[in-house]
């Protein structure tokens, strides 16, 4: 009998969206229970850092690899991903006190479509009419999800709601991230995708702990101390960020950010799960149906591949 052995961007997809739906459960549970919402987030950059560090410097020396050359807009790519994802994490981080886990989750998902128009624009990189089609018919989804449970049909004014639009700006800063690393992972002078990923990841995160750093101790200066007490589990959401993070980044080195986002939308199943299994959260019929016609278009757009 033969097997057929999916892409190696496909696989490592799959992995980071296992890892992200755990990240952000734990995140869920931190924001509710100790943390703000930046303090939440700032936690996944802490705890992560030290391990995507030193796993770097371990890969190095191991292989006997020089650190490859980066070009200048390596540096440009990097920061203004890593504060899109700041933004946008934040943004995520505080839509789970409007809605339930898995229309939070389902609402960032705006990022896939939103990745095609900025990866087209920053990039120059496109998707075929199938694709396009597909990422039409999340938008479907997407207003299904808007409307309340007694809502009838699509209307617009759905989209107004505080939980609509930080959903919205989440998928625009995600998207806007999503491409920033492409960006600078290709800035990366190397033919070894594991490298670019983790020499990326390395100086993104860096970067993104420093300033989060730098703005609780301005503005939230008690968050700080919080974050370092919720170490116990704050640990679990930098080694679920490290793992989710090089999942991506090795994805977006092989493929199109948009194509790779779109089939992270495996991670409305996977929410469904977490969101009734582990937060005992209740999704009406007409969550229900906008998440079925998500997951629809992730079927469409990875057969468009």
């Amino acid at each position: 009998m033969n097997y057929v052995i999916p892409d190696l961007w496909i696989l490592v997809t799959l992995a980071a969206a296992v890892f992200q739906t755990g990240r952000f459960m734990l995140q869920k549970y931190l924001a509710t229970a100790t943390l703000s919402a930046a303090g939440a987030t700032f936690s996944r950059f802490l705890y992560s850092a030290p391990f995507i560090v030193a796993g770097l410097v371990g890969y190095l020396g191991l292989t006997g690899t020089a650190l490859p050359v980066m070009l200048p807009e390596f540096w440009a790519y990097g920061l203004i991903g890593g504060t899109a994802q700041i933004l946008a994490t934040i943004c995520v981080v505080l839509l789970f006190k409007q809605r339930n886990f898995a229309v939070g989750i389902t609402f960032k998902k705006t990022e896939v479509i939103l990745t095609v128009l900025v990866g087209w624009m920053v990039l120059g990189e496109g998707v075929t009419l199938l694709g396009f089609s597909a990422i039409g018919l999340g938008v479907v989804g997407l207003l299904l999800l808007s409307g309340g449970a007694n809502a009838k049909g699509f209307a617009v004014r759905d989209l107004r709601n505080r939980a609509a639009g930080l959903g919205i700006a989440s998928g625009f800063l995600f998207a806007i991230s999503a491409v920033s690393y492409r960006g600078a992972s290709l800035a990366v002078l190397t033919e070894l995708p594991v490298l670019r990923a983790g020499v990326t990841l390395a100086a993104v995160v860096c970067m993104q702990a420093v300033i989060m750093a730098a703005y609780l101790r301005l503005r939230e200066p008690g968050q700080m101390r919080d974050v370092w007490a919720a170490r116990n589990v704050a640990v679990w959401i930098g080694l679920t960020s490290m793992g989710g993070s090089l999942c991506w980044f090795i994805a977006f080195t092989l493929q199109n950010a948009a194509y790779v986002k779109a089939l992270g939308q495996v991670e409305l199943i996977l929410s469904v799960m977490a969101s009734t299994m582990f937060f005992r959260e209740k999704i009406n019929l007409r969550e229900w149906m906008g998440m079925a016609v998500l997951v629809g278009s992730i079927l469409m757009l990875v057969a468009a591949t």
